[in-house]
Protein backbone atom coordinates (compact mmCIF):
# COMPACT_ATOMS: atom_id res chain seq x y z
CA UNK A 1 0.00 0.00 0.00
CA UNK A 2 1.57 3.26 -1.17
CA UNK A 3 0.36 6.57 0.23
CA UNK A 4 0.46 9.73 -1.84
CA UNK A 5 0.25 13.02 0.07
CA UNK A 6 -2.87 14.59 -1.43
CA UNK A 7 -3.06 18.04 0.15
CA UNK A 8 -1.98 19.90 -2.99
CA UNK A 9 0.09 19.37 -6.10
CA UNK A 10 0.63 16.49 -8.50
CA UNK A 11 -0.73 13.63 -6.40
CA UNK A 12 -3.20 12.31 -9.02
CA UNK A 13 -0.48 11.72 -11.65
CA UNK A 14 1.66 9.81 -9.12
CA UNK A 15 -1.36 7.73 -8.11
CA UNK A 16 -2.10 6.83 -11.74
CA UNK A 17 1.50 5.81 -12.44
CA UNK A 18 1.77 3.71 -9.27
CA UNK A 19 -1.54 1.96 -10.00
CA UNK A 20 -0.37 1.22 -13.55
CA UNK A 21 2.66 -0.49 -11.98
CA UNK A 22 0.38 -2.68 -9.85
CA UNK A 23 0.58 -0.82 -6.53
CA UNK A 24 -2.38 -0.23 -4.28
CA UNK A 25 -2.59 3.52 -3.61
CA UNK A 26 -4.17 5.58 -0.84
CA UNK A 27 -4.42 9.36 -0.85
CA UNK A 28 -3.08 10.80 2.40
CA UNK A 29 -4.80 13.85 3.87
CA UNK A 30 -4.86 13.21 7.63
CA UNK A 31 -2.67 11.23 10.06
CA UNK A 32 -4.99 8.21 10.07
CA UNK A 33 -4.32 7.79 6.33
CA UNK A 34 -0.69 6.90 7.15
CA UNK A 35 -1.67 3.69 8.97
CA UNK A 36 -0.53 0.53 7.24
CA UNK A 37 1.48 2.20 4.49
CA UNK A 38 4.46 0.42 2.96
CA UNK A 39 5.71 3.56 1.19
CA UNK A 40 4.85 7.23 0.74
CA UNK A 41 5.14 9.74 -2.10
CA UNK A 42 5.46 13.47 -1.41
CA UNK A 43 4.53 15.00 -4.78
CA UNK A 44 5.45 18.22 -6.47
CA UNK A 45 3.33 21.29 -5.93
CA UNK A 46 3.87 24.49 -4.01
CA UNK A 47 5.96 23.92 -0.88
CA UNK A 48 4.52 26.80 1.16
CA UNK A 49 0.97 25.57 0.53
CA UNK A 50 2.04 22.01 1.35
CA UNK A 51 3.68 23.17 4.58
CA UNK A 52 0.48 24.96 5.63
CA UNK A 53 -1.61 21.88 4.83
CA UNK A 54 0.72 19.60 6.77
CA UNK A 55 0.55 21.95 9.77
CA UNK A 56 -3.24 22.34 9.50
CA UNK A 57 -3.80 18.56 9.42
CA UNK A 58 -1.23 17.75 12.12
CA UNK A 59 0.82 15.60 9.72
CA UNK A 60 4.38 16.78 10.46
CA UNK A 61 5.15 14.47 13.39
CA UNK A 62 3.34 11.44 11.92
CA UNK A 63 5.27 11.90 8.65
CA UNK A 64 8.57 12.10 10.55
CA UNK A 65 7.65 8.99 12.55
CA UNK A 66 6.74 7.05 9.41
CA UNK A 67 10.10 7.87 7.78
CA UNK A 68 12.06 7.18 10.98
CA UNK A 69 10.65 3.63 11.01
CA UNK A 70 12.37 3.06 7.66
CA UNK A 71 9.29 3.38 5.48
CA UNK A 72 10.48 4.30 1.97
CA UNK A 73 9.60 7.82 0.85
CA UNK A 74 9.80 9.33 -2.63
CA UNK A 75 9.86 13.14 -2.78
CA UNK A 76 9.53 14.91 -6.12
CA UNK A 77 10.13 18.64 -6.70
CA UNK A 78 8.28 20.28 -3.77
CA UNK A 79 8.35 16.86 -2.10
CA UNK A 80 12.15 17.11 -2.08
CA UNK A 81 11.83 20.52 -0.40
CA UNK A 82 9.42 19.09 2.20
CA UNK A 83 11.96 16.38 3.11
CA UNK A 84 14.83 18.84 3.69
CA UNK A 85 16.37 20.04 6.95
CA UNK A 86 14.37 23.29 7.01
CA UNK A 87 10.95 21.72 6.51
CA UNK A 88 10.20 18.21 7.83
CA UNK A 89 13.87 17.45 8.57
CA UNK A 90 13.54 13.88 7.31
CA UNK A 91 16.43 13.95 4.84
CA UNK A 92 19.89 15.41 5.49
CA UNK A 93 19.74 17.91 2.63
CA UNK A 94 19.24 21.62 2.15
CA UNK A 95 17.39 22.80 -0.91
CA UNK A 96 17.07 26.01 -2.84
CA UNK A 97 13.52 26.68 -4.02
CA UNK A 98 12.92 27.79 -7.62
CA UNK A 99 16.67 27.37 -8.13
CA UNK A 100 16.48 27.20 -11.92
CA UNK A 101 14.18 30.22 -12.16
CA UNK A 102 10.53 31.14 -12.43
CA UNK A 103 7.79 29.25 -14.28
CA UNK A 104 8.92 30.56 -17.68
CA UNK A 105 12.33 28.94 -17.06
CA UNK A 106 10.81 25.45 -16.79
CA UNK A 107 12.58 22.88 -18.98
CA UNK A 108 13.07 19.22 -19.82
CA UNK A 109 16.37 17.35 -19.79
CA UNK A 110 17.67 13.85 -20.38
CA UNK A 111 19.32 12.54 -17.20
CA UNK A 112 21.72 9.76 -16.41
CA UNK A 113 20.45 8.74 -12.98
CA UNK A 114 22.87 6.50 -11.04
CA UNK A 115 21.43 3.04 -10.56
CA UNK A 116 18.52 3.49 -12.95
CA UNK A 117 20.01 1.76 -15.99
CA UNK A 118 18.79 1.96 -19.54
CA UNK A 119 18.55 5.09 -21.66
CA UNK A 120 18.58 8.60 -20.17
CA UNK A 121 15.47 9.52 -18.20
CA UNK A 122 13.49 12.45 -19.63
CA UNK A 123 12.90 14.79 -16.68
CA UNK A 124 10.47 17.71 -16.44
CA UNK A 125 11.64 20.62 -14.27
CA UNK A 126 8.97 23.16 -13.23
CA UNK A 127 10.15 25.93 -10.89
CA UNK A 128 12.49 23.22 -9.65
CA UNK A 129 14.72 23.22 -6.59
CA UNK A 130 18.21 21.84 -6.37
CA UNK A 131 20.10 20.35 -3.46
CA UNK A 132 22.44 23.03 -2.15
CA UNK A 133 24.03 21.02 0.69
CA UNK A 134 23.89 17.46 1.97
CA UNK A 135 25.24 15.20 4.68
CA UNK A 136 27.64 12.30 4.36
CA UNK A 137 24.88 9.64 4.34
CA UNK A 138 23.30 11.20 1.24
CA UNK A 139 24.19 9.72 -2.14
CA UNK A 140 23.79 12.13 -5.05
CA UNK A 141 22.31 10.31 -8.06
CA UNK A 142 22.27 13.05 -10.72
CA UNK A 143 23.44 16.57 -11.46
CA UNK A 144 22.51 19.30 -13.93
CA UNK A 145 25.05 22.04 -14.59
CA UNK A 146 26.91 21.01 -11.44
CA UNK A 147 23.80 21.17 -9.23
CA UNK A 148 22.57 18.06 -7.39
CA UNK A 149 19.01 17.24 -8.47
CA UNK A 150 18.49 13.64 -7.30
CA UNK A 151 19.55 11.89 -4.11
CA UNK A 152 19.08 8.84 -1.94
CA UNK A 153 19.50 8.45 1.79
CA UNK A 154 18.67 5.00 3.12
CA UNK A 155 15.03 4.40 2.08
CA UNK A 156 14.52 8.02 1.01
CA UNK A 157 14.60 8.87 -2.69
CA UNK A 158 14.24 12.51 -3.74
CA UNK A 159 14.35 14.29 -7.09
CA UNK A 160 13.96 17.90 -8.18
CA UNK A 161 11.81 17.04 -11.19
CA UNK A 162 8.41 15.52 -12.02
CA UNK A 163 8.77 11.86 -13.08
CA UNK A 164 4.99 11.44 -12.95
CA UNK A 165 4.51 13.81 -15.93
CA UNK A 166 6.27 11.56 -18.41
CA UNK A 167 5.76 8.01 -19.61
CA UNK A 168 9.00 6.55 -18.21
CA UNK A 169 8.11 4.53 -15.12
CA UNK A 170 11.65 3.55 -14.08
CA UNK A 171 11.93 5.98 -11.15
CA UNK A 172 8.62 4.80 -9.70
CA UNK A 173 9.75 1.21 -10.29
CA UNK A 174 12.96 1.95 -8.37
CA UNK A 175 10.88 3.40 -5.53
CA UNK A 176 8.66 0.30 -5.47
CA UNK A 177 11.83 -1.84 -5.32
CA UNK A 178 12.85 0.13 -2.20
CA UNK A 179 9.40 -0.60 -0.76
CA UNK A 180 9.78 -4.32 -1.56
CA UNK A 181 13.26 -4.39 0.03
CA UNK A 182 12.00 -2.64 3.16
CA UNK A 183 9.17 -5.18 3.46
CA UNK A 184 11.63 -8.05 3.26
CA UNK A 185 13.75 -6.49 6.03
CA UNK A 186 10.71 -5.92 8.23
Amino acid sequence: MIGVLALQGGFAAHSRMLRALGARVREVRVPADLEGLDGLVLPGGESTTMTLGIEREGLAEPLRALASRGTPVLGTCAGLIMLDREHLGIMDVETRRNAFGRQVRSFEADLELDGLGGPPLRAVFIRAPWISAYGERVEILAYIDGHAIAARQDALLAVAFHPELGTDTRLHERFLALVDAAGVRA
